[in-house]
This record gives C-alpha cells, structure tokens and sequence, in this order.
C-alpha cells in the first residue's frame, strides 16, 4: 500500500501553473466572445433557429385561424337550417 499512497500523494499534489497560462488566460478574457468564423457561425445558427421557430408558430397560427373560420362557417350552416326547420315546425302546428 505504501507505492499506491506515495503515487496518489504525488498524483494530488499542489503544482504550479505552467510557463505563460497568466498571458493566455488575459488575452482570452480581452479577447470579445463571438469573434472569428466560429462566432459567426453561432449566431448564424442562432438566428436560423429564431426564424424556424418563429415560422413554425405563425404557420400554427395561420392553420388555427382557418381552423377556426371553418367552425364558424359550419355553425353558421347550422343556425340556418335549424331556423329553417323551426319555421316548418311552426307552420305545422298551426
């Protein structure tokens, strides 16, 4: 047991950072985010997800609406023959 103690001893041990990491962390956190072909790309996908979603949803609006003016045109049928057959009705019984 002794080798695997000294093995994770030295394993987890403190050990400086390596030669120029201060300088690549400052020009990192200088560097703006987005920036090169990456960057573009990502907002390039983002704004294509943005336009899909948002098309999706005007689509689904669309169908509901004419959903909608259908229901409304087949009670409209409706009223209409109901108040025709009511008219009979009345007619009959007098």
């Amino acid at each position: 047991m002794d080798g695997l103690e000294k093995h994770l001893r030295d394993a987890l041990a403190r050990k400086g950072p390596p030669a120029g990491f201060a300088a690549k962390v400052g020009a990192a956190a200088r560097r703006p985010a987005g920036t090169g072909w990456r960057g573009w790309a990502v907002q390039g996908l983002a704004a294509a997800l943005v336009l899909v979603v948002a098309g999706g949803l005007a689509y689904r609006r669309h169908e509901g609406e004419a959903a909608k003016e259908q229901v409304m045109q087949a009670m409209r049928i409706t009223a209409s023959k109901l108040n025709r057959i009511q008219a009979r009705v009345r007619e009959v019984r007098r």
